[in-house]
């Protein structure tokens, strides 16, 4: 039997020490390639440039249904055209409010935009009129409207927000049909109206550049669906579903393939022209101003409505108070006060109060509150909001 020399054991032993170092080098470079991957991943994502699609209506809502055809469709079929072009392109995500036929209340689409924090919303309409000889396509940015016509077009959008329970209390007493409450609209995204009409303008430019589609221009008006948005955020009426000719190219496979493609484009133009700002830092910028947004409703004063008293404690639920919600409570002495609503103006609580009413809350009154949950009076807290 052969015995291991001296000398075998040693170059075994540094053999068995050339393999040991070979490992530990392979696993080092193998972990520092996974942190780099990691971290370059890391960077990707935070960098990655989110777009949101929001076809417009849904489910019971048909949206306007000129020339027979339905608009929930036709903008359904144009977002996920756009959706599936965007996946073509590595360095933007596109994200949708809805991917089939169903029903979203605006604020929940607005919602869904912060929430991917995206970089983008982009909501998707079609138009009709009277007059079906009315054709070309226009997109929105939220403002003021400057003339009668862009405030129907509003109005049209908006009514929307009938068919949602308790739209007076999520949209802050807002009425579709009421001119005074839209002047609000003339500070809300301020912060993004430049970037969100440079948006508009290129897609006006592709699609009548591009598609040889009638320029309507780039305009402004109080759309409700943009107004909770913490992005540069646009609406597209794509054209007329009341014109024949129109109507009948929005509602093609080739037609709505175009659109789409033309709403990439300018997706991609934007994105480029904007480059010189990193998105991360972009996206930061937005999260702070959101967060100060929400910081200064938190400041002001708020108003509820009363609708009851008792010495029994009671779950503070719709089921217990005739489908009104959201209910809150609180404690006073011995009393247990049950209250409706929040609002941060004394109008829109006296709106509630008569939504009270209606559900057989006669003597609902108006309360107000401070920040850290005092109670005080009326008088005090309309006053303290003006400052």
């Amino acid at each position: 039997m052969y015995k291991c020399s001296a000398s075998d054991n040693i170059a075994l032993l540094f053999q068995k020490s050339l393999l040991f170092g070979l490992i530990i080098k392979t696993l080092t470079l193998t972990i520092l390639w996974v942190c780099v991957n990691q971290a370059a991943h890391a960077q990707e994502v935070d960098d990655e440039f989110t777009v949101l699609i929001d076809p417009g209506h849904g489910g019971k809502d048909s949206g306007t249904r000129g020339g027979g055809y339905f608009e929930k469709k036709v903008v359904l079929e144009v977002s996920l055209e756009v959706a599936e072009q965007l996946k073509s392109t590595p360095d933007i995500k596109g994200v949708l409010t809805r991917d089939k036929d169903v029903f979203i209340p605006l604020d929940e689409r607005a919602r869904i935009g912060n929430k991917v924090n995206a970089d983008l919303f982009i909501s998707i309409h079609c138009n009709a009129a009277a007059d079906t000889r009315a054709y070309g396509a226009e997109t929105f940015v939220l403002g003021l409207h400057r003339n009668e016509d862009n405030f129907e077009i509003a109005k049209k959008e908006n009514k929307v927000i009938l068919m949602e329970d308790d739209y007076e209390v999520k949209y802050d007493g807002f009425d579709p049909k009421s001119p005074e409450s839209y002047m609000t609209f003339t500070v809300m995204q301020e912060e993004y109206l430049d970037e969100s009409i440079l948006l508009a303008d290129k897609v006006q430019k592709r699609f009548t550049n591009h598609l040889s589609r009638h320029n309507r221009g780039v305009k402004q008006a109080g759309f409700l669906v943009l107004r909770e948005t913490s992005m540069p955020s646009v609406l597209i009426e794509l054209g007329f579903l009341s014109n024949p000719k129109e109507g009948k190219f929005l509602n093609s496979k080739q037609g709505q393939k175009k659109m789409a493609n033309a709403i990439v484009k300018a997706i991609k133009a934007y994105k480029s022209s904007v480059r010189s700002s990193s998105v991360s830092e972009i996206k930061s910028q937005r999260i702070e101003v959101k967060e100060n947004r929400d910081n200064v409703k938190e400041n002001l004063y708020t108003f509820k409505v009363q609708l009851a008293a008792s010495s029994k404690q009671i779950a503070a639920s719709k089921e217990n108070f005739n489908g009104l919600e959201p209910i809150s409570k609180g404690k006073e002495g011995n009393f247990y006060k049950y209250y409706y609503g929040k609002a941060s103006d004394y109008q829109t609580a006296k709106r509630l109060v008569k939504s009270a009413q209606n559900k057989g809350y006669q003597t609902a009154f108006v309360v107000a509150f401070k920040p850290n949950g005092e109670k005080i009076s009326v008088a005090k807290a309309i006053a303290s909001n003006k400052d």
